[in-house]
């Protein structure tokens, strides 16, 4: 294809755009628009790199220190620490993104974990319940299957999504593992960014994959699970879209994989135009309804629509002026596709409608010894892959697209390389953002430290003036301890927050807390990891 060929020019110009670090691949195998290899590595070389095989990393946590004995009437807090769930509780939780995509894992692996989008809510709940999984959200396209997480532990949390995703998939988790990509913390949310800004797809800003960002946000509302952290991952993605189609326009000049699908079409067939060509499209939802605006914009005037209800196609029909949209329904998909050069797939069918048998009995198209195009954009897929093996058929997918992407390469790598700038600032805020939540807790600890003291006090003072006192002389004395408290927590409390993105006013701050942490003793408190650990292993043996 001619994007391979033009594969390694494009790797080299363009900077920092990732696909997964995780494993190696030949230089055929590279997508356009994947991350050079020498600073993928330079990437990972800065950090200590994940095995790729999480049942790996989980065999390895087994070769801990044994725990100290404890006194003969332990605490509850104690017989936890020396507990197996110890060696988490000194762990930081973790942003983890796991998954498939385009550029990692063929179609046929892919279509086998994608999720329909009327599923990511219960998703969420299923990977929640799992015991080191606190958050969760996933996102599933035709070039993508990635679950982002909030783990109480990276190497349990990547054990428990990996089996998980064996399980609902039927994919082998070693099948899994030479696929994934896996990527942690200020990784996984660079990759995220890079994905919403349209860095990450096969075709270069396209701007589908931004409303299907959105459209995690808009799926994970009111589900418990899609929390604080994920929840703020996503909508700083959904920011970091926008702003980097309007200050780069890199969309401009750039196709969606529907207009990609259309533009396809028109080079494969003969008289590169559609104006004479029959033209089927089966499915008229999001991206069928892409696919005929392209179609339109591209000089087709007639096209027949398949699709289960008339309803939607009315709709469309009634956008486009000055275009013949011939609606038939599914039980006349086949005779429709008797009458068609080319045929654009686009259904949520999870199983194929057009299989090698029912093709071979197609008649042959008009145009002379020509095969019928069939162009299919769907995950899973909509015509089966062995009818690329008929003579009278040629078939295209989703993985076919590269040959499109070529043009107006140089510009979209310039804006891609000013989109990197952007998303650099953006991580940086977020980082800001997540780190400043670690003071959270101390700050809900030093409150609670301190209002035990004053409401101790209160009550020797009160008890001391007897019975005597008025109501309000009592209000008087409470209103004095709360003032003299909050006056007192004022100074410190200004030092555990930072409004802005330095990083020199976020290391004071972090350091004011462990100060405040030893000075007053609070980390001899459950902590809020212990506690989360403890919620997680009592559901467990329920």
């Amino acid at each position: 294809m001619a994007a391979a060929s033009s594969s390694s020019a494009a790797t080299a110009a363009l900077p920092s755009l990732r696909t997964s670090a995780s494993f190696p691949r030949s230089p055929s195998q590279l997508p356009l628009f994947s991350k050079p290899s020498s600073i993928a590595g330079a990437r990972l070389s800065a950090r200590s790199t994940p095995s790729i095989n999480p049942r790996c990393d989980a065999v390895s946590q087994g070769n801990e220190t044994p725990p100290k004995p404890i006194s003969s009437t332990p605490s509850p807090l104690e017989l936890l620490k020396s507990s197996a769930a110890n060696r988490y509780t000194k762990e930081k939780s973790s942003i983890i993104a796991i998954g498939l995509n385009i550029h990692t894992a063929p179609v046929e692996i892919r279509e086998k974990l994608a999720i329909p989008e009327a599923q990511w809510p219960q998703v969420i709940s299923e990977l929640c319940a799992l015991n080191h999984i606190e958050e969760a959200a996933v996102l599933s396209t035709c070039n993508r299957m990635e679950i982002y997480v909030v783990a109480l532990s990276q190497h349990r949390g990547v054990k428990e999504v990996t089996e998980w995703m064996s399980k609902t998939s039927g994919v082998p988790v070693h099948e899994l593992c030479k696929h994934q990509i896996l990527l942690y913390n200020k990784d996984a949310t660079q990759h995220l960014f890079e994905v919403a800004a349209g860095l990450d797809s096969l075709v270069l800003g396209e701007g589908q994959i931004l409303a299907q960002v959105k459209q995690v946000v808009k799926a994970g509302q009111g589900v418990a699970g899609f929390d604080r952290k994920i929840s703020g991952l996503f909508k700083q993605a959904i920011s970091v879209g926008k702003r980097v189609r309007s200050e780069t326009n890199i969309s401009s000049g750039s196709v969606s994989v529907s207009s990609a699908a259309v533009e396809l079409g028109l080079m494969k067939l003969s008289e590169s135009s559609y104006v004479d060509a029959g033209v089927l499209v089966i499915g008229a939802g999001k991206m069928g309804k892409l696919v005929i605006k392209h179609l339109v914009a591209k000089g087709c005037k007639k096209m027949v629509v398949v699709n289960r209800t008339e309803e939607k196609v009315n709709a469309i029909r009634n956008e486009l002026k000055d275009v013949e949209v011939v609606y038939r329904p599914l039980s006349e998909m086949l005779e429709c596709a008797a009458a068609a050069d080319v045929i654009f797939t686009s259904t949520a069918s999870k199983s194929p409608l057009f299989t090698k048998e029912n093709v071979h009995m197609l008649p042959p198209i008009s145009q002379g010894e020509r095969r019928r195009l069939f162009i299919d954009i769907c995950v899973p897929r909509n015509v089966e892959p062995s009818v690329s093996d008929l003579d009278n058929a040629l078939l295209y997918n989703v993985d076919d697209l590269q040959e499109v992407v070529v043009a107006n390469k140089e510009d979209r790598l310039q804006k891609a390389r000013e989109a990197q700038a952007i998303i650099l600032e953006e991580l940086n805020k977020f980082e800001a953002w997540i780190d400043s939540l670690e003071t959270v807790p101390t700050i809900k600890k030093f409150r609670a430290y301190v209002e035990r003291i004053r409401a101790s006090e209160l009550d020797k003072c009160l008890s001391k003036m007897g019975n005597d006192i008025s109501k309000e002389q009592k209000e008087a004395i409470y209103a004095l301890s709360m003032g003299i408290v909050n006056k007192l927590l004022h100074g410190p409390m200004q030092h555990l927050r930072c409004d802005g993105n330095d990083n020199r006013c976020l290391n004071e701050v972090l350091e004011n807390m462990r100060a405040l942490n030893r000075m007053y003793d609070l980390e001899t408190e459950i902590s809020v990891m212990e506690e989360k650990i403890r919620v997680k292993m009592g559901r467990s043996q329920k």
